[in-house]
C-alpha cells in the first residue's frame, strides 16, 4: 500500500445551494464538490473525507474542519500549490482556507473537543440588511435579550437533549453544552453562540427555535429546560430555519492528545 499523508483542511461555505455536507449521488454537497476538485488533482480518493460536523442543507460554515489521506508522493508534488489549485477548481460558494499536514492520529471528527455555532436573528421592523439576508433569520416579533439569556442558562451543562434531536438508532442524545449565550451586534441583530462537545441532528436549530418563543414572550423562560426531562423529540419545538446557522469553529487538543481524545470520544458515542 502506498504511503499516505494526512491533511487537515479548513473549509468555509455558503450553504444555500448545498444539500448539506455529506456526499450524495444525485445532490450537490460540500463534500461532493471538494472531493471532485481533489480527484482532478490527485486521482481517486478511496477513503474520502472525514468531517468535524455534518452540517444540514442550507447551513453555512466559516470554521469547518475535515481531514483526508493523500498519497505522500502527490502531496510532495502539490504541497506548495494545493491551496491555490483548489481555489481555481472549486465553486465560489465553497473555499478551502488552509491545508495543514497533521499526524495520522488526528481525526477531524473524533479528536474534536468542541464545535461552536452562531445563529443570527434580526427582529427589526425592516428585517436583515440585504447583504446579510442569506445568513440571518428575520423574526417579526421583538425579542427580549434578557429572556433569551434566561432560557439559555437552563440548557447549559450535560443533559439528554432527546427533546431537541432527530434520534438515530443506537446513537446517544446526551451532550455537554459548555456555552450558550445571546448578544446584540451593533446593527441590532441578536446572535446566539452555542458550543458543545458535539451536537445531534437538528439540535442547535431546535434549541434556537425553542428559545425564540421565550424571547418573544410566548413561552416561559423555564420552558426549554423543562423539555430536558423528555426522552423523545418534542412536537412542541419548532426547528429554526437553516440559513441563520453558521459553524464558526472546531476545537482540538494538543497534538500529543489527538489519539486519546479520539478514543475517548468513540467510547462516549458508543
Amino acid at each position: 500500500m502506498d504511503e499516505t499523508t494526512r491533511l487537515r483542511l479548513d473549509v468555509s461555505y455558503d450553504g444555500r445551494e448545498f444539500s448539506g455536507w455529506a456526499a450524495q449521488p444525485t445532490r450537490r454537497t460540500v463534500a461532493g464538490v471538494l472531493v471532485e476538485a481533489l480527484e482532478r488533482l490527485v486521482g481517486p480518493v478511496p477513503l474520502g473525507l472525514t468531517v468535524a460536523g455534518r452540517t444540514d442543507a442550507g447551513v453555512h460554515a466559516t470554521g469547518q474542519v475535515c481531514h483526508i489521506d493523500l498519497p505522500t508522493a502527490a502531496w510532495s508534488t502539490l504541497e506548495g500549490s494545493l491551496l491555490r489549485r483548489l481555489a481555481a477548481l472549486m465553486p465560489p460558494d465553497a473555499r478551502v482556507r488552509a491545508v495543514t499536514p497533521v499526524p495520522s492520529t488526528f481525526d477531524a471528527r473524533f479528536s474534536a473537543t468542541f464545535r461552536r455555532y452562531e445563529y443570527r436573528v434580526a427582529d427589526t421592523v425592516s428585517g436583515p440588511e440585504p447583504l446579510r439576508r442569506y445568513d440571518t433569520l428575520w423574526w417579526v416579533r421583538p425579542l427580549d435579550l434578557d429572556r433569551l439569556r434566561e432560557a439559555a442558562a437552563g440548557l447549559v451543562g450535560l443533559h439528554d437533549f432527546a427533546a431537541f434531536c432527530k434520534r438515530k438508532e443506537h446513537a446517544t442524545t446526551v451532550r455537554a453544552i459548555t456555552r450558550l449565550d445571546w448578544r446584540r451586534e451593533d446593527d441590532g441583530v441578536a446572535v446566539a453562540t452555542v458550543q458543545a462537545d458535539a451536537f445531534c441532528q437538528a439540535m442547535v436549530r431546535s434549541l434556537v427555535g425553542a428559545m425564540l418563543t421565550v424571547g418573544d414572550g410566548r413561552r416561559d423562560a423555564s420552558w426549554p429546560a423543562k423539555l430536558l426531562t423528555l426522552r423523545e423529540r418534542s412536537s412542541e419545538v419548532t426547528v429554526a430555519p437553516a440559513h441563520g446557522l453558521t459553524l464558526i469553529a472546531v476545537g482540538y487538543p494538543a497534538e500529543s492528545d489527538y489519539a486519546d481524545r479520539a478514543e475517548a470520544t468513540r467510547r462516549l458515542r458508543a
